[in-house]
């Protein structure tokens, strides 16, 4: 992997963005156990 320089304010742009698809992701899975958490009581 190449080190660029990269301006810090992009930087934190980055990592902020990554941080909010990863907080996505995991909310995703939480839903989507108490959904099927939820079907199988139900059964």
């Amino acid at each position: 992997m190449s080190q660029m320089p990269i301006d810090p304010q992009a930087r934190k742009a980055i990592i902020a963005s990554r941080n909010k698809a990863l907080a996505l992701v995991l909310v995703a899975f939480v839903v989507l156990f108490f959904a099927i958490t939820i079907v199988k009581m139900k059964i």
